[in-house]
């Protein structure tokens, strides 16, 4: 077990989860509590602050030297607020602030949870080993976030590497987002299963409509099921090589609930990107499902919040 200990949090629309992490990426302490998301700002940081208590309790916070946020964004790092979608209490919410008044001054870093994610699956997943990635979730939504020249990089914000408003159908739907035709209008769970539903798919009898149900489908041959899928994997390979292709990562890790679905996203996945990925210099891309698992935002954080515990160049990554 490394010495160096940082504290992490993964601030989502259903929980919040807080853990102390070595510096080998080892969770020593947990704690949690569900995230009012319904609620006024003061209560969902309530529930923040509950989870900080219960790891500041015990024995180890003392050796504690910083705390990693990743949230749901859109965040921003610049200022250190944050406006999560799914948690609309917090509307430019002064997180780090906050957090930083509990721990008694503590250094703070936050980042989005797209960011978090690729901060933990190049350090201790699938991305490891890498020094140019591009690392996805694809999920409720569409988020992603980059490793360049070795390093974390946020952006300004903290939000760089957010694949899922990448356009890449310029006449397509309309996106909440204010754009058309985004990734995250494709390919997220929830508009593979409404383009599956609007082609005439149907879940069994008291099923889920969701994607996961449309994954099963897909899987047993089902050519609407399929067809949605195939469409949702080409929009990622779009969003994928137009990234390579203006950074030159090595690597895209796709990680998230549809990302479940294996090889029913993955082999159209791979066959979109022989076609969109056509420079010479994005042919050799690898892609490879995420490995850090459900952990992955809390070792992200805590990714994010080692190089500040080292008095480390900002965006560096732990070796």
């Amino acid at each position: 077990m490394s010495a160096q200990l940082v504290a992490a949090l993964d601030i989502g629309g259903t929980k919040i989860a807080g853990a102390l992490v070595d510096g080998d990426g080892g969770i020593l302490v947990r704690a949690r509590r569900p995230t009012p998301a319904r609620e006024d700002g003061e209560t969902v940081m309530g529930a923040v602050e509950a989870v900080l208590a219960e790891l500041m309790a015990g024995p180890l916070w003392s050796g504690v030297t910083a705390l990693g946020i990743g949230s749901a964004g859109p965040v921003d790092a610049s200022t250190g607020t944050v406006s999560p979608v799914n948690v609309p209490g917090w509307r430019g919410f002064p997180l780090v602030e906050r957090a930083r008044a509990v721990t008694g001054g503590l250094p703070v870093r936050l980042v989005g949870d797209g960011v978090a994610m690729t901060a933990a699956e190049h350090w201790r997943g699938a991305a490891q080993g890498y020094d140019n990635a591009l690392c996805l979730v694809v999920s409720t939504g569409v988020g992603g976030g980059l490793v360049l020249n070795g390093r974390l990089h946020p952006g300004p914000t903290g939000n760089a590497g957010h694949i899922g408003h990448i356009s890449v159908e310029l006449d397509g739907d309309p996106c909440p987002c204010g754009s058309r035709g985004c990734v995250e209008r494709i390919a997220s769970g929830p508009n593979i299963a409404r383009r599956a539903l609007e082609n005439g798919w149907r879940p069994a009898p008291g099923g889920d409509p969701g994607a996961e149900a449309v994954a099963a489908a897909a899987r047993a041959g089902d050519p609407v099921a399929v067809a949605s899928f195939e469409r949702a994997a080409r929009a990622l390979a779009a969003g994928i090589a137009a990234t390579a292709t203006l950074v030159e990562v090595e690597i895209a890790v796709v990680g998230g609930g549809v990302a479940g679905a294996g090889e029913v996203l993955f082999a159209p996945l791979r066959r979109s990107l022989r076609e969109y990925a056509a420079l010479s210099f994005v042919h050799g891309l690898t892609v490879a499902p995420a490995r850090a698992g459900t952990d992955a935002g809390l070792l992200g954080a805590a990714a994010a919040a080692l190089p500040v515990a080292r008095d480390d160049a900002p965006a560096s990554l732990p070796g």
